[in-house]
Parts: structure tokens; sequence; C-alpha cells
């Protein structure tokens, strides 16, 4: 093994890489990932060297130094794989290790001859492309080769982009217990069995989660894919928002493209179930259009168009003043939304200890400005009246 070692110290030291791949596990290791492939990549001005874990269904990334990358591929070639594939600058080396541990190095002509340092030439998603990912497969996304199908290509960036959403949202979720979850006006449930996929599957957490949504027919549809792909955590009921009763915590609430007030609704059912994460992507504002009024905003409020997209502005930054007066961080981010319409907006908020005072002027000067009442003002209740007139939490 000490020509591997030799070799492995040679071609990091000299940051002559282009690409490796190691695969074939041997045989008496217990396996985890099937193969590792190893390029660099340049970020935030440092070259790194990042290695992509290849599991059956997901790819995990970790970015070494050089000397992290050494003693890490010295690792992998000399106890867990059999063969690596080693393309440098100065030539290709090929290493195979026979069942009885004699080691091979073959060095060729290189077929490289250049470093790509680009970090994103490819997007790597976190549900990554060629891999069959079950729900994906079942929902008409993928086919089952893992093969993204064109007309649905949309709807995969869709899915990573949610997910890339969700993975921040981890640290502020419980550790020691099942996550109860609630997603509200669900629909098909893309988004419903992505996030299940993604907590369970990938990050191997536990979890329980409710869809509902108002269609008898797509939450039959929903459970009945939910039985198939045995997913045990994961269920769907019908019913409205507003009506809806749950007996214990929720940890996370969901609602994307609930109509109107009805994002107002599960808002306020998050806020009283002390929900520690909350993701809103609001649809159809209709509550301001005809209530906004300020004579200095005139050139926005006489053209139809621009006066319902800045109703919806309004309508969301309402909603996070409030969520940020009621104890959360909100941020608000872009989201590739479903329809591809304007209504790309979500809402990210995470509870937190904090002075409100700030907020809760914010919130006086801002309705004053539109001459506003909000109706999630009135759905908050009593609680929030008391809070915006005496300032202090009750």
């Amino acid at each position: 093994m000490d020509n591997i070692n030799t070799l492995v110290d040679e071609i990091f030291q000299k940051d002559s890489l282009i690409f490796a791949a190691l695969s074939n596990v041997q045989k008496g290791v217990e396996k985890t990932y099937k193969k590792v492939d190893i390029k660099p990549v340049l970020i935030k001005g440092e070259r790194l060297n990042q290695f992509a874990y290849h599991f059956d269904n997901k790819v995990l990334h970790e970015n070494l130094t050089n000397e992290e990358a050494i003693v890490k591929v010295k690792d992998l070639v000399n106890t867990y794989f059999r063969q690596a594939m080693l393309y440098t600058i100065d030539a290709d080396y090929q290493i195979l290790i026979s069942k009885k541990g004699k080691v091979k190095i073959l060095r060729k002509q290189p077929t490289r001859n250049s470093v790509d340092l680009s970090h994103n030439r490819k997007k790597e998603y976190l549900l990554a492309e060629g891999i069959p990912h079950d729900f994906l497969v079942r929902l008409g996304v993928m086919n089952q080769e893992g093969k993204v199908l064109a007309k649905k290509y949309d709807k995969f960036r869709q899915l990573n982009r949610y997910i890339e959403m969700v993975a921040d949202c981890i640290p502020h979720l419980p550790k020691d217990r099942p996550i109860n979850i609630i997603d509200f006006g669900c629909g098909k449930a893309y988004l419903t069995f992505a996030l299940y996929y993604y907590l369970v599957k990938i990050m191997d957490m536990k979890v329980n989660i409710i869809g509902l949504d108002l269609k008898t027919d797509v939450i039959n549809f929903c459970n009945g894919v939910a039985k198939e792909l045995e997913y045990d955590g994961l269920k769907f009921l019908q019913g409205d928002i507003r009506e809806y009763t749950q007996d214990g915590g929720v940890d996370m609430v969901v609602t994307l493209h609930a109509c109107d007030t009805a994002t107002d609704d599960a808002l306020v059912k998050a806020v009283n179930w002390d929900a520690s994460v909350i993701l809103a992507v609001p649809c159809c504002q209709h509550e301001f259009f005809k209530k906004v009024h300020n004579p200095i905003m005139e050139p926005m409020q006489k053209h139809g168009l621009i006066k319902e997209r800045m109703s919806s502005l309004i309508t969301d930054s309402v909603r996070s003043n409030v969520l940020e007066i009621l104890g959360y961080q909100v941020q608000v981010l872009e989201f590739i939304d479903m329809e591809h319409t304007p209504k790309n907006i979500l809402i990210r908020a995470f509870k937190r200890e904090g002075d409100i005072s700030a907020a809760i002027e914010e919130y006086k000067h801002f309705k004053q400005f539109w001459h506003l009442e909000p109706y999630i003002e009135q759905a908050m209740g009593h609680h929030f009246t008391r809070l915006i007139r005496d300032g202090v939490k009750s």
C-alpha cells in the first residue's frame, strides 16, 4: 500500500487532480456508499476537493482541503474500495487491488488536460438526478432508471428548491422525538411527498406528516400512493384549514398556495400551536386590492395590474410583520412556483426570543400609511390586539 500512499501524496500536493472515481467495495466490508467521485472546486476563493458519496438513493457531498483529502483517499482505497481511477494533468492512474490485497498501479497518458474548478457547473440537487427516487417515479417525474422526464423538469427543479429551503429548517426542529408536521392545502402533494422523502429517507428522521386538502379524490389518491410506498408516517385528510383541529403539538406548518385569507388562517393555526417552523407560499391575495389607499401612491394604484401586484406585496409584508411581532424570525425568499405565475414568494419563519417593540411600531405605521385593518390581525384574536396596544407580551 506504500505505493498508493506515495501516489496520493504526490497528486494532492501538486494540485494535479482533475477527477477521481473510487469504486468496487471490498468483500467483507460493511457497505454504505457504493462509489465516491472527487473533483477540485473553488469555493469562496479557496481550492477544495469535493467528495461525492453515492448511496442507493442519495448523494452526499463533503468539501476537504488537500491535507484532509489525502487522509480520506488513503483510507478509502486502503480499507474500503478495490479500484480507483485518478485523472491528473500528468497522467491517468488506475489502482487495482486484488482479493488477496495485491496492489497494481497502471500509468497511462493523460486523457484530460485541464482542471475545472467550477463549483456549480452542473447543479447538484439534493434529490439527485440519475437515482430513481420512489415517489418521483410513482408520481411520473422520473422513469424507473432515475431519468427526469423532459416535461417534468420544471417540477423537479421546484421540488429541489423546496427541499433546499426545508434543509435550513432542520436545526430549528426537535432532535429527541418524532417531528409533527401539518401541510395545509397540500393539493396533489408533490411537495408533501418530497418533504417526507427528504426528512425520512435522506436525513433518517422520524416524522408524522398530515396533508390536508378540500378535494376528496385528491386525498384518496395521495393516501393510496403513501400506502403503496410504505410511507408510514404520512397520511392525508379531507378538510378545511379554518376548521381543522390537532391534538398535541405541531412543530412545523406548511401552507403552499392556500387561496386568499386561507393563508392567514394557516398562520393563525401555526402561531396558536407555537410551531417552531412555518413555510408559507401565499396565493390569490384579494383582501387588500380594494382596501389599499394612499394618495401619494396613486401612480401605482390607478393601474389594475400594478395595483394587484402591489396589493400582494403589501399582504405578504403584513403577514411577515405580524409573525415578527409574535416572536418569529422571518425570511422572504424567492420560490419556483408550480403554475409559473408571479406568486413566487415563500415566507419562512423560525420561532425565536427577542425584542418585538420595533416590529410593533413598524406594523402600526404601515397600517396607517395604507389605511388597512388586516384580516390576519382579527384572526389572531384579542392576544394580538393587546400586544399591539400595550407593546408587550401578555
